[in-house]
């Protein structure tokens, strides 16, 4: 069972959320929070796997409490439900670690299957959200193609194989069933991945696939 806090000051998205979370049978609500304050407070009491974060709310907004959660709670993954008007949070949130980005108007297939990509230690990046992060980060769009693939040309045939399908939002047993390897394989992988390339986390990597232009089709 996949234990979701879920963070949202208006009412209304909450319920929106968790209707649509308890459709699956294997994620459970464990925890509504009002704020971000409430938020961190109730990880600690609840120890969820996955924390969704708005990212604007009263007292301490959502990256504030992501930022205290990767501190206190680490094995809480944190993900960030956003709008398209709210890039300008986006490079804030990436430095700090975070999981991933749903939309809160995305497809509600999409909120599950990031939920449980981060659980499964993946990253939760829609492609539309995607396209918005690599435009928010700034740069010539294709110098920054040529830059990612040159960054991703040192890595071996099953290290680019394991990145792209991250990049899908693929959770590491997924790829691991893909790739026809055991999980552990998986995360041997993209740990040394991380470390060769310099990333702090699985949604940077997951915007390197997406820049390169080497995420397969769903």
């Amino acid at each position: 069972m996949i234990r979701v806090l879920l963070a949202d000051d208006e009412t209304m998205i909450r319920a929106g959320v968790r209707a649509i979370l308890t459709t699956d049978p294997g994620i459970e609500v464990v925890a509504e929070a009002g704020d971000g304050h409430e938020a961190v407070e109730l990880a600690r009491l609840h120890r969820p796997d996955v924390a969704l974060l708005d990212i604007r709310m009263p007292r301490l907004d959502g990256l504030g409490a992501a930022g205290e959660l990767r501190g206190t709670v680490p094995d809480t993954a944190v993900v960030m439900l956003t709008t398209f008007s709210e890039d300008t949070y986006i490079a804030r949130a990436l430095g700090l670690g975070v999981s991933g980005f749903l939309l809160k108007s995305g497809d509600p297939r999409e909120l599950i299957a990031g939920v449980r990509a981060v659980a499964g230690g993946g990253a939760a990046l829609s492609p539309a959200v995607a396209r918005r992060v690599i435009d928010t980060l700034g740069g010539e769009r294709l110098a920054r193609a040529a830059e990612a693939r040159t960054r991703l040309e040192p890595l071996t045939g099953r290290e680019r194989e394991v990145v792209a399908l991250l990049g899908a939002g693929l959770s590491n047993q997924e790829i691991a069933e893909r790739l026809y390897v055991v999980e552990g394989t998986v995360k041997a992988h993209v740990s040394a991945v991380l470390g060769r390339l310099g990333l702090r986390n699985r949604v940077q990597l997951a915007v390197l696939a997406y820049e390169a232009g080497v995420v397969p089709d769903a």
